[in-house]
């Protein structure tokens, strides 16, 4: 295992850019910690798999650093890394039987034949392969090659990373939720560290201890589930993570007071009055009360309501901005307006994008 430290890292697949857009990876200093997992996080294009790419040694960055502990790897091979890949289509061999396959990377490595057969035995049982270790691969449905090819990655128990481009993609949704588990029982068994690549923010959020949110070839945030979601550093980050995402209304500051469409909205915080241009606040729909309109606060005309079963999301306009609550299952919503109330500690004020941050 090994801490990954990209350091001043940048690319582009032109060969004399000119400036940033001519980027597909933008500079970026991270350190990600050994024996953790990481999910990188984007809409397509957003430079994920090239991000991946640099850190198995596919593609060689145009600018800074990978270094694997203190060893910089940089212009090391693939083969000289000591890293695991699982694509995200099958790599594996049809004319060899499920137990040649997942046997295939230790066979190469010359280990016992006692080592291999129990490690094969260990990964086959894990993934539901027990019974189907002696069929040829060329027989099976789609998503049991995509597992085969995902046991390949992880039978090695001596990598210093394993990296997964997008590795769920063709396994039908009940057998995903069943992998992301074996694959974070096997974390916490082991401790590898792993970097799993996903637009899905449901697989990152319940695979990874850090979610890597990427965007336009940048890195916007790192943090845990938990801290993108009540804290986006980014008002992008607050529009992809939740579903719906984070609401945002331009608004102007007094003190601990946001003024919108001529409505009071009450802060955590003090905010200075030099703060003035391109001022959003940010609320959770988790974290908007719905109320009648008799009762106060911000009213909202109701455009339309989404009944879930488990809760209700209540869609909403005031003036020109759309916004959307999530409510209780048993919530009445029986007329057109609505007041609404911001749960103060939940509300967040950025600035040109990006959060003021304040002392808790």
């Amino acid at each position: 295992m090994a801490k990954i430290h990209l350091n001043n890292i940048a690319h582009s697949y032109q060969p004399n850019p000119n400036g940033p857009d001519d980027y597909a990876l933008k500079s970026m200093e991270h350190i990600w910690e050994d024996g953790k997992t990481y999910a990188l996080l984007g809409p397509s294009g957003c430079g994920k798999t090239t991000l991946l790419n640099i850190i198995s040694g596919l593609l060689t960055p145009s600018e800074g650093h990978v270094l694997f502990g203190d060893d910089d790897v940089t212009s090391l091979p693939t083969e000289e890394r000591n890293i695991a890949q699982v694509f995200q289509f099958p790599v594996i061999y049809d004319t060899m039987s499920v137990r040649q396959n997942l046997a295939f990377p230790l066979k190469n490595r010359g280990e016992s034949v006692e080592a291999i057969n129990a490690r094969v035995e260990e990964i086959a049982s894990m993934l539901g392969l027990t019974d189907q270790l002696d069929s040829r691969a060329l027989n099976l449905s789609s998503d049991a090659k995509q597992i085969i090819s995902l046991g390949r990655g992880l039978v090695r128990d001596d990598v210093n990373a394993i990296l997964f481009d997008e590795p769920l993609t063709m396994i039908d949704p009940h057998k995903k939720w069943l992998l992301r588990s074996k694959l974070k029982k096997l974390h916490q068994e082991f401790g590898f560290t792993m970097v799993y690549v996903t637009h899905d923010q449901t697989e990152a959020m319940t695979f990874a201890d850090h979610v890597v949110v990427m965007k336009d070839g940048e890195i916007l945030q790192v943090g845990t589930p938990k801290e993108l979601f009540e804290r986006p550093r980014h008002t992008f980050v607050g529009h992809f993570i939740g579903s719906p995402g984070m609401n945002f209304l331009p608004v102007s500051l007094e003190g601990n007071k946001a003024k919108f469409n001529g409505q009071t909205i009450k802060l955590n915080h003090d905010y200075s009055t030099d703060i003035s241009d391109n001022i959003m606040l940010g609320i959770r729909p988790e974290y908007i009360a719905v109320t009648t309109p008799d009762n106060g606060g911000i009213i909202a005309s109701v455009t339309n309501v989404e009944d879930l079963g488990k809760h209700k999301i209540v869609r909403m306009t005031i003036g020109d901005h759309t916004l959307s609550a999530i409510v209780p299952e048993e919530t009445e919503i029986s007329t057109n307006e609505v007041s609404i109330s911001f749960t103060p500690e939940n509300t967040l004020i950025y600035r040109n994008n990006l959060l003021i941050e304040k002392d808790k």
